[in-house]
């Protein structure tokens, strides 16, 4: 006959270790998910107190940007530099060149032209974009093949916030004001930079949309380069990039249009800290003037600032001298016919000993 051990009976032990294993995975239960509500709590507090830029990407933004990335072999190609700003720069155009060939026969499309006198012809706007045509295929297309196979592109998954696509895009938009301002004003006081390389840039003293890249290879390449490097310089998302490249063509374009209309950048931007085409139309007109492309506080702090609501106050002398450089480039006598204000190259010259005098 055997007898059971002494002490605690062998199945009340068993009990007793299953409920202190119990008790024991229902504490660390606990203290694990009190512990994850804390981590929780302490993001929230987080992401409260210090509210970031790179904030989760608006569904806007972040479902443009797939469907961009859909076509990353195209984007990486070296063709899409040149079809991206080709593209991009004739659909700016052709808006305006619609106006043009309107504005002789609606007198709703003619009261807005700021050079009311001024009439573009198809071929100036075939000289203007076979410049251009050549600059993007001789020039820029060689140095995109090289950008190609020394930098490829990366292309991130994830889209940038909205806050950071404003403040980078206006960031840029900014530093390319003070860039072309400065480089500008060299080319304009050095007379061998402007007659090198700015002075085809002013044939037309009436601009017209595509007079817009109607300029030598070393402008067009040189201010492409601030528009192509301040993106890289800033750390700016890809996207932003292609943001700040298609407002900065619009943007010149509408500078070079010709037109004030009721919806122009000028207009909507308040305290006229924009300048516009109105802005820059001046500076074709007048040459020594309104160098900055788009803001007008550096002309303001320089003292090159000159503002006008109408075309009727530009002065006597500037418009009889633009009006005969026209008369003498297009062979026509009566000044009121005259096609556009086409400079030739003695007119320039009598403009830079015009305006280096005042």
């Amino acid at each position: 006959m055997s007898f059971p051990p002494c002490g605690v009976p062998q199945q009340e032990r068993s009990n007793k270790d299953l409920r202190n294993v119990t008790q024991s995975n229902n504490t660390s239960s606990i203290k694990g998910r009190a512990s994850s509500i804390a981590c929780r709590l302490k993001n929230i507090r987080s992401v409260k107190m210090e509210p970031s830029l790179e904030s989760s990407s608006p569904l806007l933004l972040q479902t443009l940007w797939d469907k961009i990335r859909a076509q990353e072999d195209f984007l990486r190609s070296p063709l899409f530099p040149v079809l991206f700003s080709m593209t991009l720069y004739l659909s700016c155009c052709l808006p305006y060149l619609c106006l043009d060939t309107l504005s002789s026969r609606v007198a709703l499309v003619h009261r807005y032209k700021i050079q009311s006198q001024s009439r573009v012809t198809w071929a100036m706007a075939w000289s203007c974009l076979a410049t251009s045509l050549h600059t993007h295929a001789v020039f820029i297309f060689p140095l995109s093949v090289l950008h190609w196979y020394w930098r490829p592109v990366v292309l991130p998954a994830q889209a940038p916030g909205a806050l950071r696509v404003a403040w980078d895009v206006l960031a840029c938009l900014l530093l390319f004001d003070l860039q072309y301002f400065v480089w500008h004003v060299l080319h304009h006081k050095v007379p061998w930079l402007y007659r090198t390389f700015h002075k085809a840039h002013h044939r037309y003293t009436a601009t017209f949309a595509l007079t817009t890249e109607h300029s030598g290879i070393w402008e067009t390449l040189s201010l492409g380069l601030f528009a192509a490097v301040n993106p890289n310089l800033l750390g700016c998302h890809p996207l932003t990039k292609m943001l700040f490249f298609t407002l900065n063509i619009w943007l010149s374009v509408e500078d070079h249009s010709g037109y004030d209309l009721p919806w122009a950048p000028h207009r909507l931007v308040p305290f006229g800290l924009y300048g516009g085409s109105p802005h820059h139309d001046l500076h074709h007109l007048k040459f020594m003037v309104n160098y900055a492309p788009y803001f007008t506080h550096w002309d303001r702090l320089f003292g090159t600032l000159l503002h006008t609501d109408k075309p009727d106050t530009y002065d006597v002398d500037v418009l009889d001298a633009s009006k005969r450089c026209d008369t003498t480039s297009s062979g026509v006598t009566d000044v009121s016919h005259a096609p556009v204000y086409e400079a030739t190259q003695s007119c320039l010259k009598d403009y830079e000993v015009m305006f280096r005098g005042k």
